[in-house]
């Protein structure tokens, strides 16, 4: 078979590496854990026509016990976040820095961002404007706003002459993961971030990931803490209400797993990179729907494979508030992408699930994640047979149901709480999150917000088993530093 033509430096070290193309074989630890939540998820569903009793809802029961075995896990990981933890000391050179903003059609949040950017206490040494072929007015911005003269097609800018270091990239339009590997060919500096055009870091931001790569030389990908901002609809407000704690829930589970070495989950919309490892396992795939979660199972396998000290981590001194979505069809479309992307990954680096060779990155997180490919679907079949119980009149059969659904609101109603007084401390108290709101939606979520989220999830498995894609457009709201 002819070999595929490389057409960029990174292509190389990415065919050579990336499981996409090796495809190694799938070994029997990880055929037995996927293949168990499957065939489980099954006789779950036929124990329900065939059951009696509470155990006829064992689907519920068991996705019940798992999201709380979950809580309790994070719970006793996070229990460091309440007590003063010494920072790391810097070792050698302070770390230079890029700053990548991919963007696509984003003049309306663009400017935002970069007057973040130009406000850090530690600001980069280089600002590479990123523009995927946009149509809109971003040339003109870029432009006209900001004095930087219109580089030719696939070339980059001087410098603007009004914010230090901006600089514009005008790539062929080819996604995000190519137009970042574009970029990347321009970084001179030992580590550089990705920022999200809709995403605006808080003024410490770039000085915390300094902070952090400097201490850590292991340190190869690292992800800021970030808050979602919605527009002022109705509902926007509603969707922002229920991010709001969503993220804090999922930031806390990310200091968790990176307890245990082994987060795998770096949100590209504000993320740090060691770039020198970045283009040793061949940069961003743009075949990948979540290029950023995609990355970092590159950069772990490799780093295990070559036995490099190579770690990942979140920082809850690094801050930034992104955009999220405000309406129903587009909070839909962001989760069919995202969780999509993730069965993608799952499948491509299968054969580390179960694998000791890969310590508790293998032997822990991994299996979980394969626990999470299903998880949308039992809860959703809970949810599903509760109705069906309703509507065929087995009223006696929601009481002990019931039963079970209230002592897991009372569960997530404590961890809520917790988590928020965690979050204050780990975060510097920067958060719109309060009590009380935080009762309300542990109540609402269940019934509401979640179903959502697993609407969206198995809306992912479609696409992801018919390959799909095509994800639609999301409207952006130009977000504010916290």
């Amino acid at each position: 078979m002819q070999a595929p033509q490389m057409t960029s430096p990174l292509e190389a070290p990415l065919h050579a590496i990336s499981p996409r193309f090796t495809r190694p074989p799938t070994p029997l630890p990880s055929l037995l854990i996927h293949g168990g939540v499957a065939v489980l998820w099954a006789l779950l569903f036929i124990h329900a026509f065939l059951g009696h009793g509470i155990s006829a809802w064992s689907v519920g029961i068991i996705y019940i016990a798992y999201d709380t075995a979950l809580l309790i896990f994070t719970f006793w990981q996070t229990l460091a976040l309440g007590r003063t933890v010494p920072l790391a000391q810097p070792i050698g050179a302070r770390p230079s820095l890029t700053v990548i903003v991919a963007a696509f059609n984003e003049d309306a949040v663009l400017a935002a961002t970069i007057t973040a950017l130009g406000r850090q206490s530690e600001p980069a040494d280089e600002i590479i404007i990123a523009d995927d072929g946009s149509t809109d007015g971003t040339a003109a911005l870029l432009s006209n706003h900001y004095g930087i003269p219109e580089p030719p097609a696939g070339g980059i800018s001087a410098a603007s002459p009004m914010v230090a270091g901006l600089r514009w990239l005008r790539a062929p339009h080819g996604g995000k993961a190519s137009t970042l590997n574009l970029a990347l060919t321009h970084v001179q500096t030992t580590m550089f971030l990705t920022v999200d055009a809709d995403t605006a870091l808080d003024a410490n931001a770039l000085r915390a990931m300094r902070d952090a790569f400097q201490a850590n030389p292991g340190l190869v990908a690292a992800t800021g803490v970030l808050a979602p901002a919605c527009d002022n609809s109705l509902s926007g407000r509603f969707f922002e209400w229920f991010q709001t704690y969503e993220y804090i829930r999922n930031f806390l589970g990310r200091y968790a797993w990176s307890q245990m070495d082994s987060l795998l989950l770096i949100s590209g919309a504000f993320a740090g990179f060691r770039t020198s490892a970045v283009l040793t396992v061949g940069g961003f795939d743009a075949d990948c729907l979540v290029e950023d979660y995609e990355l970092i199972h590159r950069l772990r396998r490799y780093g295990y494979d070559h036995n490099l000290n190579w770690h990942s981590t979140v920082l809850g001194t690094a801050r930034a508030r992104t955009s999220a979505p405000s309406s129903i069809m587009g909070f839909l479309r962001q989760r069919r992408r995202w969780f999509g992307g993730f069965l993608q990954t799952q499948l491509w680096y299968r054969d580390m699930v179960g694998a000791s060779r890969y310590h508790r990155l293998g032997l822990a997180m991994l299996p979980v994640k394969a626990i999470d490919t299903f998880q949308p679907i039992y809860g959703l079949c809970a949810f599903g047979f509760l109705l069906w119980y309703l509507f065929t009149g087995q009223l006696a059969l929601l009481v002990p149901v019931g039963g079970f659904i209230i002592g897991k609101i009372i569960i997530d109603l404590g961890f809520h709480l917790w988590s928020i007084h965690l979050y204050r401390r780990w975060v510097g108290g920067q958060t719109k999150a309060n009590f009380g709101l935080a009762i309300l939606a542990s109540i609402a979520e269940p019934f509401s917000f979640q179903l959502l989220r697993h609407l969206g999830a198995s809306w992912g498995w479609v696409y992801f088993l018919t390959g799909r894609r095509s994800w639609g457009v999301q409207k952006r709201v130009a977000a504010k530093p916290a």
